[in-house]
């Protein structure tokens, strides 16, 4: 393949433009695989790349997509194989390195996760960075000592990618979910991806005592600011608050009251710059125990690479749900 399509992200004149284009193998970034890229994903920061509504791009040009799945075509890495189907997702993908939206990547082989056996390259895509973000939140909760026992988990900005595939794994694997969102018209939606309760956020009560009542086992937080803060207040001894999105605020007004009295966890959660080690073992999880099983449920659609230009603002709008796949070729 001498040429192939890519949607390149670009700044000319303080505007940041993406257009499908033609591209060399040259035009890339330098890598040890070369991958014929067949699926890709959409996230909210790759609508924010693409749109200019967030400063994500640190170098340009650059491909846009955080995320990209297919088959290996050239390798000079020993542990990668001509053949092989993998998937990327973070380390720098749309950052400071060319992307997943283009038929032909090239990534350094520390980037490199194979598919699990049991998932073909759609089924990992609609998993994508949303997916192992979430499973990322739950296995370092476990990893510090969360289980079902103690008490229900609170999964906020429940209808997108990340607090979908959530709900749907902590439920797979026996815990008692609540959903919190404001969109009144997706309650349907979230009980049957799991959740056994749904809280509408305009309905909180958030308080304002350094402690309120003890009511979850932990949570899982895409919100950030006064949700986050509330959560500080409202998560029973020893519970876990995975800390992963910034949707409400950036800010976070608490005391030290909560962690100390009743010793709760803030657990920051970075899905880009993960260890490979790692990396290579939440993937593997998501192909065992922490597969979502309604999957399809979540991430029904597929867009082709002709309309992903179209696709970004109805993300900055906030009017998608669940996850979005894209079939490169």
């Amino acid at each position: 393949m001498t040429t192939f399509r890519a949607f390149q992200i670009d700044e000319k004149d303080n505007q940041i433009i993406g257009t499908l284009k033609a591209l060399n193998l040259s035009d890339l970034c330098e890598g040890d695989v070369t991958i014929k890229v067949t699926h890709s994903t959409i996230n909210y920061k790759d609508a924010l790349a693409a749109t200019g509504k967030g400063k994500i791009l640190r170098r340009f040009p650059l491909i846009g997509g955080i995320d990209l799945a297919g088959e290996v075509i050239a390798s000079t890495a020993n542990e990668v194989k001509i053949g092989d189907l993998v998937l990327v997702n973070g380390c720098g993908l749309s950052e400071t390195r060319d992307g997943g939206y283009t038929e032909v990547a090239r990534v350094h082989k520390d980037a490199i996760i194979h598919i699990p056996n049991n998932m073909n390259p759609h089924q990992a895509m609609q998993i994508g960075t949303a997916g192992y973000t979430a499973a990322l939140a739950i296995n370092n909760m476990e990893h510090n000592g969360q289980t079902p026992k103690a008490g229900p988990i609170l999964v906020t900005g429940a209808t997108g990618g990340v607090g979908s595939v959530a709900i749907n794994m902590l439920a797979s694997k026996g815990y008692e979910v609540v959903a919190l969102t404001s969109k009144t018209d997706k309650l349907d939606y979230l009980k049957n991806i799991g959740a056994t309760e749904v809280l509408m956020r305009d309905d909180l009560d958030h308080g304002k005592r350094p402690l309120e009542k003890a009511v979850w086992g932990g949570a899982i937080d895409n919100l950030g600011g006064e949700t986050l803060t509330w959560l500080t207040r409202t998560v029973k001894y020893g519970g876990n608050i995975a800390c992963i999105g910034l949707a409400a605020s950036h800010k976070l007004e608490t005391t030290v009251i909560p962690l100390i009295l009743r010793a709760i966890n803030l657990l920051g959660i970075n899905s880009v710059d993960t260890p490979r080690i790692l990396r290579k073992r939440v993937w593997e999880r998501i192909g065992d125990d922490l597969f979502p099983k309604d999957i399809g449920l979540i991430a029904p659609k597929i867009i082709n690479f002709d309309d992903l230009p179209n696709a970004f603002d109805a993300y900055i709008d906030g009017n998608v749900s669940g996850r979005v796949v894209v079939k490169i070729q």
